[in-house]
């Protein structure tokens, strides 16, 4: 196991991700019905209709390539227009439970929003694809991690460096483990301790061994990476 840590890109001005992360575009409701077209709806044939027209349900299945262990026929899913056209008639509309915020106005949004968790929300950002994000993140002023985005590696779980740190009092980085298994969130203002931490042990690393300057000179220069970026955009940062 690794703990990584991140800046709290959201509250960072210059973050290119940061309007496309705070753009909902789709929530998972407990009550879609009430929204109208913007409910999103699948057409879904049940396993036991699919087999009256279709014996060989397996057979099926595999020339489509749906999943065996799928609880229903998709339409969507069905890849071949001649097994589609049969199953037809048996397709029922069903609601996902997904609403399309976009189709909505504020009033609607703010409806669909009180029915859903935060975890059951989708946003511009998790819409991009994987070159999307990684173009965004290379050309990002806060990414710290060598442009490859705002988070990075620590260390494993198992690193010397927070008890190298408890040593010289830097309480931040002593506490990395525990931070990050609680969640905690760090501001900006401790973002200008942990850079006095950061250089306190440079400093004094090598007086732990060569050993210890090759494995953590390079956390603590993504610490201070951090730090900077922590202080310069007034964002938080945290371990996880």
């Amino acid at each position: 196991m690794g703990i990584s840590i991140a800046i709290c890109e959201t509250e960072a001005p210059g973050a290119l991700c940061r309007g496309l992360r705070s753009e909902i575009k789709r929530a998972l409701v407990s009550e879609p019905e009430r929204f109208g077209d913007a409910a999103e709806r699948d057409r879904v044939v049940s396993l036991e209709e699919a087999r009256e027209v279709f014996p060989d349900l397996e057979g099926f299945m595999a020339r489509n390539r749906i999943n065996p262990e799928s609880d229903a026929i998709y339409m969507d899913k069905v890849k071949k227009a001649d097994d589609a056209a049969l199953l037809e008639p048996k397709a029922k509309v069903v609601l996902t439970g997904w609403v399309d915020l976009t189709a909505l106005d504020e009033n609607g949004r703010k409806d669909a929003l009180s029915l859903s968790l935060p975890e059951n929300r989708v946003t511009g950002w998790d819409e991009l694809d994987f070159d999307g994000m990684n173009d965004m993140c290379a050309r990002c002023p806060l990414s710290w991690d060598k442009g490859r985005g705002c988070m990075g590696a620590f260390g494993p779980d198992n690193s010397k460096l927070p008890e190298i740190a408890a040593k010289y009092d830097c309480r931040i980085i002593a506490s990395v483990p525990e931070s990050a298994a609680a969640g905690k969130r760090f501001t900006s203002e401790d973002a200008k301790v942990l850079a006095q931490e950061v250089e306190k042990l440079t400093q004094v690393l090598p007086d732990e061994g060569k050993l210890m300057v090759r494995r953590y000179s390079g956390p603590l220069e993504r610490l201070g990476a951090v730090a900077d970026i922590s202080v310069r955009e007034g964002c938080g940062f945290y371990f996880f």
